[in-house]
């Protein structure tokens, strides 16, 4: 199956899992309550979902920085799911590698840069990047334009913005922005 195919309509499955990433990415940021504290880091996640398992060219390991598979194997894993992120948010650094069957992989990542591999030199001009963007929305946006990866999903851990990249376009929110009518103030 194509890129082109699981992202574009013949595969519920994907969608629903770049939705329970959104929806797992709102819920950390508008959960964290010290977002206005001066000099205060607030949590961060980075999520790849990816075609295949090849990610190897080009990403390299974050050190010991691991997803907690054992408690949360799977996107799918509900409230697992979601209490694993809340703790990798604020504990560990890197982009979290998610299948397209909903596995999480352990080894969390750091993407490159594009151009880094022959044949991305194109990729870079199907980058924009915005004024609000830190590093890991610029990493993030790139990464989104790679062949083998279906969309990205970051949190920032500057200001809670949420962002979803599919082929270098982005779906952002600032973080009073998010959840939208059903937000309890």
């Amino acid at each position: 199956m194509s890129r082109l195919e699981i992202e574009y309509g013949s595969h519920e499955r994907v969608r629903e899992i770049v939705d329970r990433l959104t929806y797992c990415a709102e819920h950390v940021s508008v959960d964290f309550d010290g977002w206005e504290e001066p000099h205060v880091k607030g949590p961060g996640l980075y999520f790849a979902v990816v075609a295949d398992r090849g990610y190897g060219a080009y990403a390299d390991p974050m050190g010991d920085n691991r997803w907690p598979r054992d408690g949360c194997p799977s996107v799918f894993a509900e409230d697992d799911f979601v209490a694993a992120a809340e703790t990798v948010s604020v504990e560990q650094d890197g982009g979290i590698v998610v299948a397209v069957d909903g596995e999480i992989e352990s080894q969390m990542v750091r993407f490159r840069d594009l151009g880094t591999r022959s044949g991305e030199a194109d990729l870079v001009d199907d980058v924009a990047y915005e004024p609000w963007m830190g590093s890991r929305h610029m990493s993030a946006i790139e990464t989104s334009v790679r062949p083998e990866v279906i969309a990205t999903v970051t949190v920032s851990e500057e200001t809670g913005r949420v962002s979803v990249f599919r082929d270098g376009e982005a779906e952002s929110l600032t973080r009073d922005e998010l959840g939208g009518p059903w937000r309890a103030e």
